[in-house]
């Protein structure tokens, strides 16, 4: 292609001044043309992993010693020893008080929620010991409470049973939560080394809502064997088969007194919650009501022998620290790929729940919470915990929020915590042999209006459709399927709207705002100024590949030969420049850039020239190692649209005039 002739007769400006402008003009491009080679995907991958450990961004000046550069890995690697400094008397006051709440918070739910899971009372208190202390020294979050949730307890007993069935051999499905527990901590500890979070994304808000409303209703319904004292249920987890279940089972089975019991302490345990609402200085209430309705249910149970007259009891509940469940990992046999597919699943819910926690709260508090460091602390602490009769602990909403309101500062609570529920294993574990497993399903159902938010379910109908189909069908499909079911539509609907989007992107056309240099697209700012025998267009995308690639030449290429109002004619005698902005294309593949060489041929042809704007550090490396750079001549490659704009003007002209 032919360089920008002179235009010195073209406008009436000094020759001196022409020549400084095109000089600045050109210097510019080859800032962007000489740009040096980008990093390889090899030395970003060990980069991120670098800077995943090091507080410095991994940046450090020659003379720093050997020593300090492990101190610097520790120090990312292990936040604690960043923050401990400088911790003070009167904080730990604070988070000894909030640790303390949230112990008497934590241990009958703990209970409860092992109970959910088909587990073993006791692996619930194990998981709020191990876990707890292990995200104190690794995580970044201070208010964030880690234990047994409610979600992934439900996800467990819903798909862990196709495996094993733990009423048929309790100890291989006991075996098996472990060794999901332990894929779970791996696959965490691998998002978050590798910065891979983006994955965890694709389950997006909507569907982390409709999912958590679904889950909620299956964990209430799950509940009714419990709060009916019943012995026989539905392994299944869908609606209609619990209901079935329950209609079954409860005219032969059903005891009273559990039904009586369990909606009695149900109604203390919502009035508290209630209360705790109202008053923000009562927030200790609802915290300490679980346990009071354990003490009180305990009690009442021993002594007028309830248990004689049909009352389920927890009975033999093993006490003692955390045993080691090594042995218990299985990796050989024919259900390995079924955990490790349970363990990618759990890893991900708990992940998506725990960052969200930690994040509403770090916001309220003014703190940047790092999702890849989080990550890697949750697999660390899961890991840690397959190995000590843990099975998978998160962030949990509930006892995060009776922790900031307890004033914690740090992840102290956390550990005083874990040392309550030590206490409690040692001493006071022979105690809950009387309490009815109605209290549990009642301090259970007690904290599900929590995941239920129907404000935000129909904020999302108003603001997005498509999201609100990725929040309903994830409900649906949790309600009336499987857990396993509702993700994957979900993610499935989630997906679809990311392939919407990247496969179809946008073209506009650019237009100049009155008054400055800025472009913008003439649909959304009318006042935007064309400009005659240029086209300005704009790809909004930020990938250029095979899936969008053809899709946006044909755009370029209608936008190209006609007109608005779809004159062919007019708009070939218009256009002499394409002017193509590149500014939101991050990376292009071999499919992206044969689709703009074919477009650059297929101007030529029309006699239209092309200049291409701002190719960002990949795009112009691969653009310049394909020779397309040099087909399309680097004097049209331009640094922004302005410059752009302007040096085709002149050569307009000056060819106009030269053919004058």
């Amino acid at each position: 292609m032919g360089s920008m002739p002179n235009t010195t007769e073209a406008q009436p400006q000094p020759q001196q001044q022409l020549d400084l402008e095109d000089s600045c003009r050109t210097e510019r491009a080859q800032w962007l043309i000489n740009s040096p080679e980008p990093p390889s995907l090899w030395r970003e991958l060990v980069g991120t992993v670098k800077g995943n450990f090091s507080s410095h961004g991994g940046k450090h000046s020659s003379s720093t010693t050997k020593g300090k550069r492990a101190f610097f890995f520790l120090k990312g690697l292990f936040p604690i020893l960043s923050w401990g400094r400088t911790y003070k008397a009167v904080m730990f006051k604070n988070d000894l008080m909030a640790g303390l709440t949230l112990a008497s918070l934590s241990i009958p739910q703990s209970i409860g929620y092992a109970n959910l899971a088909k587990l073993d009372p006791q692996y619930g208190l194990y998981t709020s010991v191990v876990p707890p202390l292990i995200y104190a020294l690794m995580g970044s979050s201070r208010d964030i409470a880690i234990g047994p949730v409610a979600v992934v307890s439900m996800l467990l007993s819903a798909m862990v049973p196709s495996l094993v069935d733990p009423a048929v051999d309790p100890i291989a499905y006991t075996s098996l939560v472990f060794t999901v527990t332990f894929f779970a901590g791996t696959f965490q500890a691998i998002f978050g080394l590798f910065r891979l979070g983006f994955l965890v994304d694709f389950l997006s808000h909507a569907a982390i809502v409709g999912f958590m409303a679904g889950a909620a209703i299956v964990i209430g319904l799950q509940q009714l064997k419990g709060l009916f004292g019943l012995s026989h249920f539905t392994t299944k987890t869908d609606v209609v088969s619990v209901l079935t279940s329950v209609s079954k089972s409860v005219p032969h089975e059903w005891y009273p007194l559990n039904f009586v019991l369990g909606c009695s302490f149900l109604v203390f345990l919502l009035v508290a919650r209630f209360i705790g609402k109202r008053n923000k200085k009562l927030f200790w209430f609802p915290a300490i009501a679980p346990l009071l309705s354990v003490i009180l249910s305990t009690l009442i149970v021993y002594l007028t022998k309830a248990d004689k007259h049909g009352v389920k009891i927890v009975k033999h509940l093993k006490g003692g620290l955390n045993p080691s469940s090594v042995h218990q990992l299985q990796f050989n046999g024919p259900h390995v790929a079924g955990a490790a597919k349970i363990g990618l699943i759990s890893a991900v819910v708990a992940l998506t729940e725990a960052i969200a926690v930690g994040r509403s709260f770090a916001s309220i508090k003014g703190y940047h919470l790092d999702g890849n460091k989080e990550m890697t602390a949750m697999g660390f602490m899961n890991l840690a915990g397959s190995l000590t009769s843990c099975y998978v602990a998160t962030g949990s909403f509930s006892r995060s929020a009776v922790n900031f309101s307890a004033g914690c500062q740090t992840a102290v609570s956390n550990i005083v915590m874990a040392i309550t529920v030590i206490l409690s294993l040692e001493l006071f574990t022979r105690l809950l042999y009387y309490t009815p497993v109605a209290i549990l399903a009642s301090i259970i159902l007690s904290a599900l209006p929590g995941l239920i938010d129907i404000n935000e379910a129909y904020n999302i109908w108003k603001v997005d459709k498509l999201d609100f189909l990725a929040c309903f069908g994830a409900f649906v499909g949790v309600l009336f399927k499987s857990v396993e079911i509702g993700l994957l539509v979900a993610v499935a609907i989630s997906f679809l709207k990311l392939l919407l989007h990247s496969i179809r992107p946008a073209v506009e056309q650019l237009g100049r705002l009155p008054r400055t240099d800025i472009f913008c697209e003439v649909d959304q700012y009318p006042m935007a100024s064309k400009t005659p025998g240029l086209l300005t267009l704009g790809i909004n995308s930020s990938l250029l590949c095979f899936a969008n690639a053809n899709s946006i030449r044909e755009r370029i290429t209608r936008l190209v030969t006609e007109d608005e109002n779809g004159t062919e004619e007019t708009a070939k005698d218009r256009v002499q420049i394409l002017i193509l902005d590149m500014t939101n294309v991050l990376n292009i593949d071999t499919s992206g850039i044969l689709a703009l060489e074919e477009l650059h041929n297929s101007l030529v042809s029309q006699g239209i020239k092309l200049a291409i704007v701002k190719l960002r550090w990949q795009v112009i490396h691969k653009l310049k190692l394909s020779k397309l750079v040099e087909k399309i001549g680097a004097e049209w490659i331009f640094l922004t649209v302005a410059e752009a704009v302007d040096a085709c003007l002149a050569y307009r002209l000056a060819i106009n005039n030269t053919n004058l």
